[in-house]
């Protein structure tokens, strides 16, 4: 396993060697922001700028620098409204929660039905926002403690950390990366749960969407850019991504893999007017699953023409699709030792995405259809994703959220039917939560998850649903940066 991320993370730095034009070395502070009535400002918001900062420089005095179009940002939505976004910060705290699950063990029960229990968790908290004329970066950590009332075996020592951070190397070139990880025993276990429902305007990121019970599982996923506007209107880029998905206790999990993901991207992207963006972007993934028996890869290719609409500062409308191309090798099935034979074939690939972030209410919704990880299904697979998340500012002190997503997967090879009837499937998830602040320090969260499967795999199949209540008290202070 460690070997398999160390090739993952070498991946990721390959991608990363990029040439950087002569002028990337520019150390002169930013210019100021054009004043009222100059230039139209660009419209469409990326997560990563969000914090109402200018990490440019324009490159006419008539002219606004151009955003990272969503379809190849890399990044997602932002969550919060803007009445609730803060920068330059440092944030402290703990955070106490408890919930009551109906389906802790799945289908590794001893008996048929669902085994519920009670989980109490507790997470020291620590988060940061900087900004500077040149630098924006954020970083979250929240290590962590879950103790369950009936089934102690379950006990999990919890880690979440998260890392992003945007840097302008050059008036025209800047520089973007992200990186989260989480350890858990249960994927709805986080320090604050409706923050956690992020959307995405791109087609590269991960599967997360087959969610089994209480186990011990890893999730770690990166991305990471480069941007330059060498004209007025027009901009160039290249990424790469990568994502690990590890379960130390196959026991606990029976009839899900590891599986591991890397890919690599550049594209082209031109500004008609200030509302209107067009680009082509090229994608390319390598996929891999590990059954007890070897490792299933697939490798893909597509061209994606995109559109980007936003006729507002914080709207935005975007497309994309096109041809994708799959190379699928030989398959390793369980219980059999001779692996099935590779195929190549075309695919139809696309999606689109709106994004709104208003005063009080932010919305993000996506749908993607493309070739993706199998996120714990012996091999990669043929995804349908729509996910969707709203946050609204009840009042000062009170606020409600709602996220979340439908995903079928199908996988893809020359597998006989007994197989693919067995691992192809869909999953329905979401969660709504309330949140009410009592000061400037106390903050309390109720909510209620909800998980529907249909594959048949042995830890899901005969305990498809799960329902969970959860609870949490946090104590926070926070200190502003450079004041």
């Amino acid at each position: 396993m460690l070997m398999r991320i160390a090739n993952s993370v070498w991946f990721g730095v390959a991608l990363l060697l990029v040439r950087v034009p002569a002028g990337a070395q520019d150390n002169t502070p930013a210019a100021p922001a054009p004043s009222a009535g100059s230039a139209q400002t660009s419209t469409f918001v990326n997560s990563s700028t969000s914090a109402n900062v200018d990490y440019s420089v324009n490159i006419d005095a008539s002219e606004t620098p151009m955003l990272t179009p969503p379809p190849v940002s890399g990044q997602s939505y932002p969550v919060a409204p803007v009445s609730q976004e803060r920068a330059n910060y440092l944030r402290g705290g703990v955070t106490f929660s408890s919930a009551y699950s109906d389906n802790v063990l799945g289908s590794t029960a001893a008996s048929s039905k669902p085994v519920s229990d009670v989980s109490y968790s507790v997470w020291p908290t620590l988060a940061l926002d900087e900004t500077t004329s040149r630098l924006h970066w954020t970083a979250n950590y929240a290590p962590g403690f879950t103790f369950y009332q009936r089934t102690s075996a379950r006990n999990e020592q919890d880690q979440n950390a998260s890392l992003n951070f945007q840097y302008r190397l050059s008036p025209h070139v800047t520089l973007s990366a992200m990186d989260s990880f989480q350890k858990s025993s249960n994927v709805f276990n986080q320090p604050d749960l409706a923050s956690a429902g992020a959307v995405s305007g791109g087609a590269q990121g991960d599967n997360f969407s087959v969610i089994a019970p209480i186990a011990d599982q890893l999730h770690n996923f990166g991305t990471v850019g480069i941007t330059y506007q060498f004209a007025a209107n027009a901009m160039i880029g290249a990424g790469g991504t990568f994502a690990n998905l590890h379960y130390p206790n196959q026991a606990e999990v029976p009839g899900l893999f590891d599986s591991e993901s890397q890919g690599g991207s550049a594209f082209y992207a031109y500004r008609i007017s200030a509302e209107h963006y067009v680009g082509i972007s090229y994608q390319y993934q390598r996929l891999l699953t590990f059954p007890t028996q070897g490792q299933n890869e697939t490798q893909t290719d597509a061209v994606f023409p995109f559109y980007v609409f936003s006729p507002t500062k914080r709207f935005s409308i975007s497309m994309f699709g096109g041809p994708q191309y799959s190379n699928i090798g030989p398959q390793f099935i369980v219980g059999v030792s001779a692996a099935l034979p590779g195929s190549q074939s075309w695919t139809p690939a696309g999606g689109a995405s709106v994004n709104w972030q208003g005063q009080f209410t932010s919305l993000a919704v996506s749908y993607t259809h493309t070739i993706a990880s199998g996120g714990g299904l012996i091999g990669a697979v043929e995804m349908n994703a729509a996910n969707a998340s709203i946050r609204q500012q009840v009042g000062r002190a009170l606020s409600a959220s709602l996220t979340g997503g439908y995903f079928q997967n199908t996988v893809l090879g020359n597998l006989p039917q007994s197989v693919a009837g067995s691992t192809n499937g869909h999953s329905i998830s979401g969660t709504a939560s309330l949140q009410r602040t009592f000061g400037e320090h106390l903050n309390v969260q109720l909510g209620y998850s909800r998980v529907h499967q249909t594959y048949n795999v042995a830890v899901i199949s005969t305990t498809p649903d799960t329902n969970r209540e959860f609870v949490s008290l946090s104590y926070q202070f926070s200190r502003p940066l450079g004041r």
